[in-house]
């Protein structure tokens, strides 16, 4: 059965970039945020190899996209998954959709766009195939599926550093329950995946 599964790598005061993050600086001036995924150890390979091969359908914020797309974002060798490239379908939300699309033209990529959270989950999870739906960021588009009920797993990357700033994953919001379902840490980081608790009893 398909899952939608939020997936992200935070800092451990909860920021998923520093200040000054824009369309050429996507992670503003804390580029070891994503240390764990360039300098890989075992574990964090293993993490990237099996979350690239189970996503049937992508979710991406806008500013994420123009990060992605943009001249200095994702080519032949550095993409979805880091060194994995992956290829699945991309949904953007977005109340502006582009006139042409970098990564369709000049490496085949498959982009829709879609006006709300919602509706961008719902058309991935048409094409998702026997992939689960990963809603990748930014951190606004995972705050919002979380507020909405809408994800069954989250993932956390936990990087050991404290930012001080930055664009916060949690803000207030609408009260959760999760169950831990696994704890793997590497080098770099530390991998957490929560399950949601629809039953408050079954996570005693």
């Amino acid at each position: 059965m398909t899952k939608v599964i939020a997936d992200i790598t935070m800092s451990l005061d909860g920021y998923v970039t520093g200040p000054g993050a824009d369309v050429e600086h996507g992670l503003g001036d804390a580029e070891e945020l994503h240390e764990w995924v360039f300098s890989q150890d075992r574990v964090d390979t293993e993490i990237l190899e099996g979350a690239t091969a189970v996503s049937g359908a992508v979710v991406m914020g806008r500013r994420l996209f123009d990060t992605v797309d943009g001249p200095h974002g994702w080519n032949e060798t550095m993409g979805y998954g880091a060194d994995q490239v992956g290829t699945p379908p991309f949904v953007v939300v977005t109340h502006s959709p582009p006139s042409e699309v970098r990564l369709e033209r000049d490496l085949g990529m498959r982009f829709t766009f879609a006006a709300g959270v919602s509706e961008a989950i719902e058309q991935a999870r048409l094409v998702a195939g026997e992939g689960h739906v990963v809603i990748m960021g930014g951190g606004d588009v995972i705050a919002q599926a979380l507020d909405g009920d809408l994800v069954d797993e989250l993932r956390l990357h936990i990087a050991p550093m404290l930012l001080g700033g930055g664009t916060p994953l949690f803000g207030r919001g609408t009260r959760r329950r999760y169950r831990q379902a696994e704890v793997r840490p590497s080098t770099n980081a530390i991998h957490v995946t929560y399950e949601r608790v629809t039953d408050p009893d079954a996570a005693r």
